[in-house]
């Protein structure tokens, strides 16, 4: 019973928070995932240019990014973070509302920037509420929380798909294919360098289509059938809110006694250990701070140079590998419409959801597998997995089977990527680190640099490019994820854990290889 019965004892008593951070990280997959099969209806709706509307993308990420290092601001009480989570996941509602709305791409990008924040609040503050809960077991839960990540952005371009537009607004005569709309965009950025007139009389000429040319209209409803999905989000949110008594209308409750079986499971583990210990498990836990409060931190003077490494190195594993997710589902439509594929917009308008279905996926197939494998070798899985499929699509490229397939092989090892990191990072650190918020915050970082930098080698250089960025992407995270296994042997871990709490630790690695 051991170990299984203290989780499944931790997971009754906290089912309900459990299940509403699961379902904040919905409303997060609802928003993560849309901009790419929409973007060029949303183009269309913005009378906007190509390089215009990718400063979207731009304001989502940078204020994701944001989010995510303020958000450690809301840990301090259980009231702040249920608040912080109930205005982020009602303001999504709202954007997906307001979206429909916005015919001028810097209004859009505003709204998205709005979105970016709640995105990264939610981030941070339901990752280190489920580390806070479970801790040691946290590995499981966090595999559960970012499935619905996964979820949420595979509903969003199958909400989408039926509302995408056929034709494309671009070409004046609307018969055009989307390859020459983009050469002629293309081309018209180059010209431009030396005849800026040229390009001042292509974006006129795009700003003068008739509004029937135009495909911004029925997508719409896609964004208002999202709004409501969503609602339920924070209206759970709310009832956790009121179950805990924290609302102004609601008194203070006492704490519920536990029943006989589960006070048994909580109480064996601290008979080993002494009243100081005891006393500071129910301390707040230093390493779940805000970003600004985790740098100021004083203890950090005598910590080894490993400890700081640990942190650098785990942050750029994912900068890599969630800049992936990024770039990949915002620009895997745009490339396989491109040359030499050339694949409808109907049937490129799959392939988002299909990664995203199989992210959903492999993030479900991970719950028990990461019961049985330690998280450092399901990251190495993952980043292997990456680079081997890249290059497979690589060489491959003229291959519209190869593209679909490899999508799906990508969204499998991207999966699980960032819930095994983070509880390979906070298991090596003792969870005593700023590794929740410097990870989530690397991830951000990752998602923002990579999809820009990504969008103009792909404007640059041709969509051959695309693949040519994710072997590079992919084998760094590699050499990042070789440097963390060495500073992880060099950290002097054991050396400073008590003898009590090393009885734990090794308690705990059973309940890892069970």
């Amino acid at each position: 019973m051991g170990c299984d019965g203290r989780v499944s004892g931790l997971l009754r008593r906290n089912l309900q928070p459990t299940l509403t951070y699961w379902s904040v990280f919905f409303s997060f997959g609802l928003c993560i995932a849309f901009l790419g099969p929409t973007l060029l209806d949303l183009r269309c709706q913005t009378h906007s240019s190509l390089p215009q509307i990718s400063w979207v993308f731009f304001s989502q990420q940078l204020c994701l990014l944001l989010g995510s290092a303020l958000g450690g601001v809301f840990k301090r009480t259980l009231a702040q973070s249920l608040w912080a989570l109930f205005t982020s996941t009602l303001a999504i509602s709202l954007v997906f509302a307001i979206i429909p709305l916005c015919r001028d791409v810097q209004v859009l990008a505003s709204v998205m920037a709005l979105a970016g924040l709640a995105m990264g609040c939610i981030d941070t503050v339901a990752n280190m509420q489920l580390v806070r809960i479970y801790q040691k077991d946290s590995a499981v839960f966090l595999q559960v929380l970012h499935f619905f990540v996964g979820f949420g952005a595979l509903l969003s371009p199958l909400i989408a798909d039926p509302f995408l537009s056929e034709a494309n607004c671009l070409p004046a005569n609307g018969t055009a294919n989307s390859t020459s709309g983009s050469h002629l965009f293309h081309a018209s950025r180059v010209l431009g360098q030396h005849h800026p007139e040229v390009w001042r009389l292509s974006n006129q000429s795009l700003s003068k289509l008739p509004l029937q040319d135009r495909a911004g209209t029925r997508v719409s409803y896609a964004f208002w059938i999202m709004a409501l999905i969503n609602l339920p989000v924070p209206l759970a949110v709310l009832f956790l809110l009121s179950k805990e008594r924290l609302l102004a209308c609601c008194p203070q409750r006492r704490p519920l006694l536990l029943s006989a079986d589960e006070l048994a499971l909580e109480t064996q583990p601290p008979e080993k250990e002494d009243a100081s210990s005891l006393s500071s498990k129910f301390q707040p836990h230093p390493g779940h701070e805000d970003l600004f409060s985790c740098c100021q931190r004083k203890n950090f003077k005598g910590a080894p140079y490993s400890f700081f490494a640990i942190h650098i190195t785990a942050a750029l594993v994912l900068f890599m590998t969630d800049g992936m997710t990024g770039e990949y589902s915002a620009f895997v439509y745009s490339y396989a419409v491109e040359k030499p594929l050339s694949v409808g917009h109907k049937v490129a308008g799959y392939l988002p959801s299909l990664f995203w279905g199989f992210i959903t996926l492999g993030r479900l197939i991970s719950i028990p597998i990461s019961s049985k494998l330690k998280p450092v070798t399901m990251v190495f899985i993952n980043v292997v997995g990456v680079v081997m499929t890249f290059l497979v699509l690589l060489v491959f490229s003229y291959n519209v089977a190869f593209l679909f397939v490899g999508t799906a092989s990508l969204g499998l090892f991207l999966s699980s990527t960032f819930p095994s990191m983070l509880a390979y990072t906070e298991d090596i650190l003792q969870y005593k680190g700023c590794a929740t918020t410097v990870l989530v915050t690397g991830a951000g970082i990752g998602e923002m640099v990579l999809q820009m930098l990504v969008g103009s080698i792909f404007q640059a250089q041709g969509s051959h490019s695309f693949l040519v960025c994710g072997v590079i992407f992919g084998c760094l995270a590699f050499t990042f994820y070789i440097l963390l296994l060495f500073f992880h042997r060099m950290h002097p871990e054991l050396s400073s854990v008590p003898t009590q709490d090393k009885a734990l630790g090794m308690e705990s690695s059973e309940c890892y290889q069970r």
